[in-house]
């Protein structure tokens, strides 16, 4: 992914790789949607699919203030606080749940991320360009932790 994209070419990239996760949660097996398949990682398959729809949400709010002109503090330490809160709260979800909130979540950024002008993208030093990048890999990032550790374990 080059730091040339149209607005409708980062939703895109989204939209394929939201898919493409969302794929995987409907047809995830048992154990592993039980599993903690990251090393190091402690959440399930399952909690880690459902943050992917969740940083979709918080990376649209920062898109759309950066888009409106204003400053937006991101950093680690705000983006883990966000993922362990996330953790704590996620609970025991089912797959349709994940699934429903990878499309509700991802629905609403590639909307907002269409809808930007070229001009937009640039904005604050590109920011609204790593955004959408971040939110365009992400999916296919934890696809393929999962995927390593259902091949570990078969």
């Amino acid at each position: 992914m080059t730091d040339e994209l149209t607005a409708a070419a980062y939703a895109d990239a989204i939209d394929r790789a939201r898919r493409r996760l969302e794929d995987f949660v409907r047809r995830c097996p048992d154990d592993l949607w039980r599993s903690a398949p990251v090393p190091g990682d402690p959440r399930p398959v399952g909690v880690i699919a459902d943050h992917v729809a969740h940083s979709y949400e918080y990376l649209a709010g920062w898109i759309a203030e950066v888009a409106d002109g204003r400053l937006v503090a991101v950093n680690a330490e705000l983006v883990d606080d966000l993922n362990a809160g996330h953790a704590a709260a996620a609970g025991d979800l089912t797959r349709e749940q994940v699934a429903s909130h990878l499309r509700s979540s991802g629905d609403s950024l590639i909307a907002l991320v269409t809808g930007l002008k070229s001009a937009q993208l640039d904005l604050d030093g590109g920011r609204i360009r790593r955004l959408a990048t971040i939110a365009a890999r992400h999916a296919d990032g934890h696809l393929a932790e999962f995927e390593a550790g259902q091949s570990a374990a078969s």
